[in-house]
């Protein structure tokens, strides 16, 4: 199988790069080596590794950098998936997306599922969902919403995420400001790496599947758990929404459920197991 891995520099590219080779023959691809909002580069590109599948984990996560550049959002997030899609379209291959669960609202009380209908309060959420829907112009394309993301950076030593941040403070002894009032599911990218090679191997039905680790927690409930694996005290700064005073709106209540991958038999573990692994290897 040939892969090409576009985002390869960032957390889940690293983690798809890791979790596919040396079975497959992985093509990685970071922003320097193409920009994919240049829809002829991706073309050329596309054609000339001519990959069985394409896997984009290029994202513009600068959720409040989003309000400021709506242009650059949403042409990295959607009509760069587009021409990604379209590429991958264009040589039979499978295309693989991931998505956020800023897609939704947050006034729920429930971990969303597939079925749930979307509701974006932003510029970074809208061009999320209008990458869901972009993706969907390759013949054979699967969508996995993730969030929350924790993992091991790749040699380029890739944006680390929220967790990262939250382990480091606690290891240093220092106040740790967390959110009481943010609900998600954190996941591993490990995790998701080897649902996404799960999900090509045993050809799944393409569509849109949430892929998160199993459970919900607020931010408070994860930094607390992270003290306890560490053996470590955990100075609390509690945070809320109303408190933060962020430029872009944030979902309240964001967990996905995996319901659906479970159904199709694709298992994610809790995310207390994961975060336990996480630290287990080391890694903040």
């Amino acid at each position: 199988m040939r892969i090409l891995v576009t985002g390869a520099g960032g957390l889940l590219g690293a983690a798809i790069v890791r979790e596919f080779r040396p079975a497959a023959e992985v093509h990685a691809a970071a922003h320097s080596d193409v920009d994919i909002t240049d829809a002829a580069a991706v073309a050329a590109l596309v054609a000339s590794v001519r990959p069985d599948v394409v896997v984009n984990c290029a994202a513009h996560n600068d959720v409040d950098g989003a309000q400021r550049d709506p242009g650059l959002t949403l042409g990295v997030n959607a009509f760069g998936v587009l021409g990604l899609a379209r590429a991958a379209a264009g040589v039979d291959a499978t295309f693989v997306h991931y998505s956020s669960d800023f897609v939704f609202d947050g006034e729920t009380s429930r971990p969303y599922t597939e079925e749930d209908r979307a509701n974006p309060q932003g510029v970074y959420a809208a061009s999320k969902l209008l990458g869901d829907w972009f993706a969907m112009d390759a013949p054979r394309a699967y969508v996995f919403r993730v969030e929350s993301l924790f993992g091991e950076p790749g040699p380029g030593g890739a944006r680390r995420g929220s967790l990262a941040t939250i382990v480091e403070r606690i290891r240093a002894g220092v106040e740790v400001p967390v959110f009481v009032d943010r609900t998600v599911s954190p996941s591993y990218t490990t995790d998701i790496a080897r649902a996404t090679r799960a999900a090509i191997e045993q050809r799944l039905v393409p569509g849109l599947y949430h892929c998160v680790n199993e459970g919900a927690a607020s931010w408070a409930e994860v930094a607390t758990e992270a003290a306890r694996l560490l053996g470590c005290a955990l100075r609390m700064k509690p945070l809320t929404l109303q408190t933060a005073r962020l430029l872009a709106p944030r979902p309240r209540y964001c967990a996905l459920s995996p319901g659906k991958l479970k159904a199709a038999g694709v298992l994610m573990p809790p995310w207390q197991d994961a975060l336990a692994r996480h630290l287990n290897a080391g890694c903040s």
